[in-house]
């Protein structure tokens, strides 16, 4: 298959870079749908870093197997794959984790698709690196202005002081547990007369942190929250 600009030459050419296109939407829907699946059972990476890291996946694969099919090109094909070994080093330099919440994940899978769309135009595939860089964009700002797809579970860690009332604790767990706030850790030590709780949790998307928090202070028996 010959490629002048990205435009195929002939209508079966035009059909096949439909179908290429096709490919990568059909792969950037279905990493939205695993992402979802994931948002809803609280974990970090979520609908935006799924759908891309699918899209830049499909990406790189069609520019692999197709778009080095000129005489002379040699090895070209590998070029590919060194880039994506390459990107992922420093996608990872991106995450961080602070106060057990993780960062950076959704940067990290737009830069790796970029690296795809920078191999589509450099081997001359116009239309797929362009049309690629604008299923990234529409990803991510439709994800972001969609509040019920822009909000993603977080992790967080919460220290809190009660008085040790009886049943102090277990009401704490009760308010915690009522907004579907995951535990992952909890801990309990009593000093003067007060008990000091730790607790890593996992917030899910729906959850206001600040209300949250206003309203755990404002419970009988809590002396400090902080989270």
């Amino acid at each position: 298959m010959k490629i002048l600009w990205g435009f195929a030459a002939d209508a079966p050419e035009v059909m096949q870079t439909l179908e290429f296109l096709g490919r990568i939407l059909l792969a950037c829907i279905l990493g939205a749908l695993i992402g979802y699946e994931r948002k809803n059972r609280n974990k970090e990476a979520g609908i935006r870093t799924h759908a891309i890291v699918a899209l830049g996946a499909a990406l790189i694969m069609v520019i692999s197997k197709y778009g080095f099919d000129e005489p002379g090109m040699g090895s070209a094909d590998r070029i590919a794959a060194q880039v994506v070994s390459g990107v992922g080093f420093l996608g990872a330099g991106i995450i961080f984790v602070r106060n057990n919440e993780v960062s950076g994940l959704t940067t990290a899978a737009g830069i790796w698709a970029t690296a795809g769309i920078g191999l589509a135009l450099g081997s001359g595939m116009y239309v797929i690196g362009v049309c690629s860089a604008l299923l990234v964009i529409v990803t991510q700002t439709i994800t972001h202005k969609i509040p019920a797809l822009a909000r993603e579970p977080h992790r967080g860690h919460l220290r809190i002081v009660v008085s040790s009332e009886e049943n102090g604790v277990k009401k704490i767990k009760e308010r915690i547990l009522e907004q579907n706030i995951e535990l992952i850790f909890f801990k309990i030590a009593k000093e003067s007369g007060q008990t000091k709780i730790d607790a890593d949790v996992v917030y899910p998307g729906k959850c206001d942190k600040v209300e949250f928090l206003s309203n755990l202070a404002e419970e009988e028996g809590v002396l400090a929250v902080k989270g």
